[in-house]
């Protein structure tokens, strides 16, 4: 099989991404730390250019026989990663800066985790999952421990490190299950001939959809999430919550709609138990968290498992309603990392909710839109993050999951309770003395999210169009 360059076009944003990698590698490796700022801003650039392409490329194209393809799905969520990527990465500058934390390598390898996040998304069989699982995991590692100074941050990428690569081992043994028991590792070709369940066949399923669980943080896999939020440096921390999670799902959705569409009512039964299972512990472990990045931590594990009733469902609607939840989720997040990492006084960085006592007299705005953010986690109406919850719990009605729609409205209702409780110290607190200044690009974050989050009910329109396109590319 030949490959010509023009054949690889369907793969150009990737390729873009690996190039600037390792030219922007070299050239930070040649000038020193001096470069850090050109690096950053070389970086961002690069993830501009490739969400231009990504954009302007093709609706459909397969690569590789099959192992590469570009879609409409892949499209969708590529543009949510390389967003939740630029997004962080355009935040975490300043805050690093004066944190004394700045160097060239985090920008490239958020460079190098992105490129495996859009690999991910686009991977057509179980060899190129891998990769790109790999890929964007290794980098994250690394950056974990971004603060070689403290132990914390150490400690985080070690803990990462190690489960993560028990995490891979698991996903590894349930891939060769699933080849040794269908013959093939190219997702369609499993489908085939995975029509009817075989007991070696279900164990596969089991552990590639563990090492898969991991990567979303979904309960019973979930026991690293708190400990690396809260000692991986914030910056660090709001690029775990925004971009990898949206690759973790979106492959995590094509897998199990693509390879697997026979054996649905199998596989939905673990979907189905771990939802419940992360709905829960998001919404009951949270409620003693007073560090705002391990409150975000357990935050995150619930709002996989609202997005895990979607998947449960097995249907189209069901894979909108994952569409529009992780791009709600992905907003939420990154608005309420803006104001964690603006929390900054002159002795230093703070991080327990306590600090934003009074928020709304020193800093009414930034109050504001905190609070529409927390209501909007919490999913009351008519913010952006109801309208999420609000498809996924069709889908499941719809698809006869009553049990597990009920659930998740209940346990919603315990999870406000501690996104209300911020909004009470905010409001009704004695002010604590204020932070400083917000830096420009935090306040366009903040700004771009809360408003997303306060005026999506107003016209739905586009976002629900985009994510229905998506979700019937792979049906």
């Amino acid at each position: 099989m030949t490959f010509t360059l023009a054949a690889l076009g369907p793969a150009l944003p990737e390729l873009l991404l690996a190039v600037s990698a390792i030219l922007l590698l070299l050239f930070g490796a040649i000038v020193g730390p001096k470069s850090t700022d050109t690096v950053n801003g070389l970086t961002l650039a690069a993830l501009f250019a490739a969400l231009v392409l990504v954009i302007l490329g093709p609706s459909q194209a397969t690569l590789f026989g099959g192992a590469f393809q570009v879609d409409e799905y892949g499209r969708f969520l590529k543009v949510l990663a390389l967003l939740g990527a630029g997004g962080t990465l355009a935040m975490s500058v300043d805050w690093l800066k004066v944190e004394k934390q700045s160097r060239f390598e985090f920008a490239i390898l958020v460079l190098l985790s992105t490129l495996g996040m859009m690999m991910l998304i686009s991977a057509g069989d179980l060899i190129a999952l891998y990769m790109g699982l790999e890929l964007m995991s290794l980098a994250l590692y690394v950056i974990a421990a971004n603060n070689r100074d403290s132990v914390r941050s150490t400690e985080a990428g070690l803990k990462y490190f190690v489960l993560g690569a028990l995490s891979s081992g698991m996903f590894l043994y349930g891939a060769s299950l699933i080849y040794g028991f269908t013959g093939s590792v190219n997702f369609a070709r499993i489908a085939e001939a995975a029509r009817e369940p075989s007991l070696g066949l279900i164990f596969g399923i089991v552990f590639t959809f563990a090492g898969l669980c991991f990567k979303v943080s979904a309960v019973p896999f979930h026991m690293w999430t708190p400990d690396v939020y809260e000692g991986a440096p914030a910056p660090v921390t709001a690029f775990f919550a925004a971009a990898p999670k949206v690759a973790a799902m979106a492959v995590f959705v094509r897998f199990a709609i693509e390879a697997l569409p026979n054996v649905v009512h199998q596989w939905q039964q673990i979907i189905v138990f771990v939802s419940i299972a992360s709905m829960a512990l998001g919404s009951f472990a949270a409620i003693g968290q007073r560090n705002l990045k391990r409150l975000m931590a357990y935050s995150s594990i619930g709002h996989m498992g609202y997005a895990l009733v979607g998947l449960a469902a097995g249907t189209e609607q069901g894979v909108r309603g994952v569409l529009v939840y992780m791009t709600i989720y992905m907003a939420m997040t990154l608005g309420t990392f803006a104001c964690i990492l603006s929390m900054r006084r002159k002795d230093g960085v703070v991080e327990n909710y306590d600090e934003l006592a009074g928020l709304a007299r020193t800093s009414p705005v930034k109050a504001f839109f905190l609070a529409a953010l927390m209501f909007s986690l919490a999913g009351i109406p008519p913010l952006a993050g109801f309208l999420a919850k609000y498809y996924v719990f069709l889908a499941a009605i719809e698809a006869g999951l009553y049990t597990l729609a009920v659930i998740g409205v209940l346990t919603s209702v315990v999870g406000a309770f501690y996104y209300l409780r911020i909004v009470k110290v905010m409001y009704f607190d004695e002010p604590a003395p204020a932070f400083e200044p917000m830096p420009s690009e935090l306040r366009a974050v903040l700004a771009v999210s809360g408003l997303f989050t306060v005026l999506l009910f107003v016209y739905p329109a586009p976002l629900l169009a985009a994510a229905g396109a998506a979700a019937r590319a792979l049906f």
